[in-house]
C-alpha cells in the first residue's frame, strides 16, 4: 500500500497539536476549495488529499494507528475479527426479545451498508462493513445590514456545479453561524452539515453596536444653534429628526425601533444618531459681519 504522509499534506510536523491541525486544514481548505478553483482539476485533487489527511489526523484513534503502523494502518483497522469457536457463519445472540445480532444491526444501521455489510440471510456478520464518516464543512458568508434586518438567501456552487440554496434568517450578527443540515456533500466536503459563518459587510456611515445601529450626521451650524429638522437615512428609509436649539457637536439622539432585530426577543434595537456640527469653510461678507457681531456680543 502506498504511504501517504498526511502531516506533509497539511504542512505539519508529527508533534502538531489538535489546534494546529484544525488551523492548517481550514487554511488549506479555503485555498483549494472547488468554489474558488472552478475547473481546476489539480486543485480539486489537492482538496481531496487535504480532507483525507484531516479525517485521519483529527481523530485521535486513527491518528495513533497511523503513527504506529504507517501505510498499513487502514488495512489493520479493517482486518476482520478472528474466527471464533462457532466458525464464521451467522451467529445468533439472545438480545432479550430484540432478535438476533444481525437483525439488531440491520435495525439500527439501515441505509449504512458498505462493501462488507451482510446483504442476504446466512451471510457472515464477521466481515468488515464500512460506515461513511461524516465531515462537516464551514465557510464564511458576507451579508449586508439590510440582509441582517430582513434576511436573504445565497446560492453556493459546489462540486460538480451543484447549487446549494441557503436561507439567511433575519437577525444575523457578525460571527453568527447558519447550519444547513446534510449539505456539506453538495460542496464536495463530505456527508456532514454545512456551517456558514456570517460576516457583516461594512457600510459607509453605519456601524453595529449589539442590537443598535450607530450613525453620524452632519447638521448645519444654524440648525444646531437655532433648532430645526434634518433627514436621517435608516435601513427603513429616511426619517425626520428634530434638532433642539443649542445642540452641541457629539450629542447622540435615539431613533426608536430602527436598529436590528433583537437576539431572541421581539422587536428591534434603535438607531443611535451622533450629531456633527458642520462649520462653513467660506463666508460671504455679510455672513462674516454677522459672526463678528456675535463675537462682539460674547458668543
Amino acid at each position: 500500500m502506498e504511504y501517504k504522509d498526511y502531516y506533509k499534506t497539511l504542512g505539519l510536523s508529527k508533534s502538531a497539536t489538535e489546534k494546529e491541525i484544525k488551523a492548517a486544514y481550514r487554511r488549506l481548505a479555503r485555498k483549494y476549495h472547488p468554489d474558488v478553483n472552478q475547473g481546476k482539476a489539480q486543485a480539486e485533487a489537492r482538496f481531496k488529499e487535504i480532507n483525507e489527511a484531516y479525517e485521519v489526523l483529527s481523530d485521535p484513534k486513527k491518528r495513533r494507528r497511523y503513527d504506529e503502523l504507517g501505510a498499513d494502518w487502514k488495512s489493520y483497522a479493517q482486518t476482520p475479527p478472528a474466527q471464533g469457536p462457532f466458525g464464521r457463519g451467522r451467529v445468533r445472540v439472545n438480545l432479550g426479545g430484540l432478535g438476533d445480532f444481525s437483525d439488531f444491526f440491520q435495525t439500527f444501521f439501515a441505509g449504512m451498508r458498505g462493501g462488507g455489510w451482510p446483504r442476504e440471510a446466512g451471510e457472515q456478520v464477521g466481515a468488515p462493513f464500512n460506515i461513511p464518516l461524516r465531515q462537516d464543512h464551514e465557510q464564511e458568508v458576507e451579508i449586508s445590514l439590510a440582509e441582517a434586518l430582513k434576511g436573504g438567501k445565497r446560492i453556493l456552487r459546489g462540486a460538480g456545479s451543484r447549487e446549494v440554496e441557503v436561507r439567511i434568517p433575519p437577525g444575523m450578527r457578525d460571527g453568527s453561524r447558519i447550519r444547513v443540515a446534510g449539505e456539506a456533500a453538495g460542496l464536495g466536503a463530505g456527508g456532514g452539515d454545512l456551517y456558514l459563518k456570517v460576516r457583516l459587510r461594512p457600510e459607509a456611515g453605519f456601524s453595529v453596536d449589539g442590537d443598535h445601529i450607530a450613525a453620524t450626521i452632519a447638521v448645519p451650524l444654524t440648525t444646531a444653534v437655532l433648532g430645526g429638522e434634518v433627514d436621517v437615512v435608516t435601513l427603513d428609509g429616511r426619517v425626520a429628526l428634530k434638532i433642539p436649539a443649542g445642540t452641541p457637536s457629539g450629542r447622540v439622539f435615539r431613533v426608536k425601533g430602527h436598529g436590528l432585530p433583537r437576539a431572541g426577543q421581539a422587536g428591534r434595537g434603535d438607531l443611535l444618531v451622533s450629531v456633527g456640527v458642520s462649520v462653513p469653510s467660506t463666508l460671504t461678507r455679510r455672513e462674516r459681519e454677522i459672526f463678528e457681531e456675535l463675537k462682539r456680543l460674547g458668543h
